[in-house]
């Protein structure tokens, strides 16, 4: 994990990149002290999370402590900031067996008096980390309509029985949990979480099930993983469940496959999650070993639609292929796979293995995770199938804001666009690449070097440029800084088999060149922003149809022929 003082840094330069965001939305201080790392927070690099809670089903209360595990810089004034959001509360706060001060700065922020180090700490191998105790309580926010509100989840479920969850994507892990909510701060030891229930309830969670104990009419289940994981992916699954197993033999080896679902809908699940395995065998040829081995990979039905809840995948699709049902790409290919299975599993490479430092680059998320679908179409249907189904994405494509949102403020780009529109910004990077293989062997790369890290949106940019050999720096700046789609004008001319073709709608700058093949042909033109002619011959003349150039490239073709 990269050094604070450099990330600290490097947060700022981000928030000079983007000036105008910040000047055309109004931020509040909460927004900066959720979004920024300040002195308050820089100081301490969490290593690991042990969680204890108790839920009150009845009361949609929750309760318990967390044990923060971290490594301090060698000086500090001892000001830790604590995210927890109203009306969550600190209770009371521990530190090497003493109580601690503690007060709330904002609806949303705390501050906890440690002592403070005005010289390194002399450390030993048994000694390497701090570890501060923070008692709390409260009712937290509850979701309505998970995922996209978020807030724990009180239902029931056919049988009126109780079935718990959480989801708090963006709201953030801060809404329950006391916590450094920023996504820079990954815990690198990983997280362990142990829920205390009802007896006759099960607790499902990331990772590994250590431990389950019982006394009394209570149950203490706990859970772990070993790898990094972002804090809003964090969750346990409370209700009746039944589990079955299954094993895959992948790029790593072993892998353990755990399926958790409430007991009616054991035979439901048997026959829907058939479609898991050929989805890890296309992710893993596709990006590489699934990323984590160590935690194995589950999927939990879940009382909401679905979250990419690291190695503990939540499933609300109903056990039908599509998105409830619906091809979101018009296509009909969109019908032939399981959206929620398809799509939150690709998380796991993007978003969860690979993760953005700050909100604002989300589209890393989002628009990998989303092309990871027409992936999987083209990997079980053939190439065809994987551009139309991209191609029918665009008619959600919104145009409404830019993608990259404003740095140090908790805040995000387009909310539809980092999907629909991230997924064919990545497939016209695939078309001027014009190398399939070299396209395949970069996605596996960028899982290599960037895994397990967390990481800014400019680092992708840069690592696509530098191993596709093709300067992208200005069609980023068109395609996510920007909501205008470039046009691509073509004028041809029978008297002479003449085409006159350049660019607008972008940039000066902007400039990419558009491959076209059929079985035995291949022709290639670099529109510039002045107009360029060339003589076609009748083979290219054919080539050159704006229904063809636009099923590849996310661009607008305007046609004439005279």
């Amino acid at each position: 994990m990269i050094a604070k003082r450099f990330l600290y840094i490097l947060i700022y330069s981000l928030l000079a990149f983007h000036p105008e965001q910040l000047l055309s939305q109004k931020f509040t201080r909460s927004d900066t002290l959720r979004g920024t790392l300040l002195p308050e927070r820089i100081w301490w690099d969490v290593k690991k999370y042990q969680i204890r809670i108790t839920p009150s089903i009845e009361e949609k209360t929750v309760q318990g402590v967390v044990s923060i595990i971290y490594q301090e810089s060698p000086r500090h004034k001892g000001i830790m900031q604590i995210d927890l959001q109203s009306p969550m509360k600190i209770d009371s706060v521990a530190f090497e067996h003493q109580a601690r001060n503690f007060s709330k700065i904002d609806k949303n922020a705390w501050h906890v008096f440690l002592p403070e180090r005005l010289e390194p700490k002399k450390r030993t191998s048994k000694n390497r980390y701090d570890t501060v105790h923070i008692y709390f309580s409260g009712k937290p926010r509850e979701a309505i309509r998970a995922p996209w509100d978020g807030g724990w989840i009180w239902k029931k479920d056919e049988k009126g029985r109780p079935w718990v969850s959480l989801a708090c994507q963006g709201l953030g892990a801060s809404v329950w949990l006391p916590c450094k909510d920023h996504q820079s701060d990954e815990p690198e030891l990983g997280m362990s979480l142990t829920v205390i229930t009802p007896k006759e309830l099960s607790v499902v969670a990331n990772g590994r099930k250590t431990q389950e104990n019982s006394f009394k009419n209570l149950k203490s289940t706990t859970w772990e993983v070993k790898n990094p994981i972002n804090l809003y992916n964090i969750v346990p699954y409370i209700g009746h469940y039944t589990s079955f197993k299954d094993t895959l033999i992948g790029e790593k080896g072993k892998l353990d496959i755990s399926y958790w679902v409430l007991d009616y809908n054991l035979s439901k699940a048997k026959l829907q999650f058939n479609q898991t395995k050929p989805m890890l065998r296309a992710f893993e040829y596709w990006f590489g070993p699934y990323p984590f081995y160590e935690d194995g990979y589950q999927l939990v039905e879940s009382p909401h639609l679905g979250m990419e809840h690291q190695s503990a995948i939540a499933y609300g699709n109903q056990f039908q292929n599509g998105y409830m049902g619906r091809d979101l790409s018009g296509t009909g290919w969109g019908k032939k796979w399981d959206f929620i299975l398809i799509h939150e599993s690709g998380h796991e490479w993007y978003g969860n293995n690979i993760s953005t430092k700050d909100i604002a680059d989300m589209w890393v998320h989002e628009s990998f995770t989303n092309y990871s679908e027409t992936l999987y179409t083209e990997y079980m249907f053939g190439k065809q199938a994987g551009d139309e189904y991209v191609f029918g994405l665009r008619k959600n494509i919104q145009l409404d804001a830019p993608m990259v949102g404003a740095y140090g403020v908790n805040k995000s780009g387009s909310g539809s666009d980092i999907y629909y529109k991230g997924s064919n910004m990545i497939h016209t990077i695939r078309q001027v690449m014009n190398n399939d293989e070299l396209f395949r062997k970069m996605l596996r790369e960028m899982n290599q070097v960037f895994g397990k890290k967390t990481i800014t949106g400019q680092d992708i940019e840069h690592f696509i440029t530098s191993y596709s050999g093709f300067d992208f720096s200005d069609f980023f700046d068109q395609y996510l800084r920007t909501t205008n789609i470039p046009i691509l004008h073509i004028e041809k001319k029978v008297a002479d088999s003449s085409m006159t073709f350049y660019w607008t709608n972008c940039s000066d700058e902007f400039s990419i060149p558009i491959h076209l093949s059929d079985s035995n042909n291949h022709f290639t033109f670099k529109p510039q922003k002045d107009p360029i002619s060339i003589k076609l011959n009748k083979i290219q003349w054919e080539m050159i149809r704006p229904e063809a150039i636009e099923l590849k490239y996310y661009i607008n073709v305007k046609q004439s022929v005279n």
